[in-house]
């Protein structure tokens, strides 16, 4: 495992629980936080070179910041071992690509982290309308929504909102409405804070997408709620209308005479995908024990990659986007 931090830890509680599965390796820059979590596993500290050595490892989970994620996929790959990485695959589209011919070529599994796919309520959803429930999916809208924004110098490094935080939501535009995107518009603002303007990127975003056969998807987001974490969207087709709503903490109703009243949403991210987090890391591990394909591949992060380009081209230069034109 590369990257002991916080999506680190979630991934190692998980894969600890899969049978015939053992962390072996925990390598990070920060030493203590690799010990730690290592320590918790009966797994031991080494450096990069020293895990991708070991002929003896047969897949790698990569959690490690952006701009670690293509060398250790195309090192995985040169190694011949099975990887499973964090999105997004990397900020720039030609290493995101050298790293899918990388991956093509060693015949390895590579798998993206895109967890919303392994939801229970967004894969309901999503079975739901394959089975045909609402016919035809005509219109979908997202809305995504954080509740305070990361720290300014991690923004600052980031690539951007749409890369960061709405790649999320355009594998979710792809995987939802089964398309492709033909145009694209995105606008922003920086409404919450300066500091993010300053460090070059906004923290609310519309995005409007049409697709080849003319679905259109709206997405907005922000990087404050004001209330909670928000991740919720509707697909309205020609025989009706799917909904997938917040996870709270307690489905608790209270009823007085002044409201009617639930719990807000799960504060964040790890607590809102606890779930997703555990059933994407043992479809990784079954993929690759039983030679199955995964369901979030590389290429479905370039093609998210590819569309978070379009849209940082589109707010910077206030106009549409036809995909392929920045290719």
């Amino acid at each position: 495992m590369f990257g002991a931090g916080r999506i680190g830890k979630i991934h190692a509680a998980n894969l600890a629980r899969q049978p015939g599965v053992r962390l072996k390796y925990v390598v990070d820059v920060n030493r203590e936080a690799a010990a730690a979590l290592a320590a918790l596993y009966g797994a031991q500290v080494a450096d990069v070179d020293g895990a991708m050595g070991d002929a003896a490892i047969g897949a790698t989970v990569v959690c490690s910041s952006t701009d670690t994620h293509a060398d250790l996929i195309l090192a995985s790959a040169a190694q011949k071992k099975h990887v499973f990485c964090e999105k997004p695959v990397d900020l720039a589209l030609n290493r995101a690509r050298a790293c899918a011919d990388a991956v093509a070529k060693a015949g390895v599994v590579c798998m993206i982290g895109f967890q919303r796919r392994f939801d229970p309520t967004f894969s309901a959803l999503k079975a739901r309308i394959d089975a045909g429930e609402i016919g035809e999916p005509e219109m979908l809208v997202v809305t995504s929504r954080d509740p305070g924004a990361p720290p300014v110098e991690y923004i600052r490094h980031s690539g951007g909102i749409f890369k960061d935080m709405l790649i999320h939501d355009f594998d979710i535009f792809r995987w939802i409405l089964d398309d492709e995107a033909d145009t694209l518009h995105a606008t922003g603002s920086c409404l919450s804070d300066p500091a993010i303007a300053e460090a070059g990127d906004i923290d609310s975003t519309a995005v409007t997408i049409r697709t080849k056969r003319g679905r259109l998807c709206q997405i907005n987001t922000a990087r404050r709620s004001g209330y909670s974490y928000d991740q919720r969207f509707e697909v309205l087709g020609g025989a009706g209308m799917l909904q997938a709503g917040n996870v709270r903490p307690t489905e608790v109703t209270a009823y007085s005479t002044k409201a009617v009243s639930n719990d807000v949403p799960e504060a964040f991210f790890l607590e809102r995908y606890r779930a997703a987090y555990a059933a994407e890391i043992a479809h990784f591990f079954d993929a690759v024990n039983h030679g199955k394909p995964v369901r979030t591949t590389v290429a479905d992060g370039l093609k998210a990659l590819e569309l978070a380009e379009a849209a940082t081209l589109s707010w910077r230069e206030q106009r549409i986007v036809r995909l392929g034109e920045n290719a």
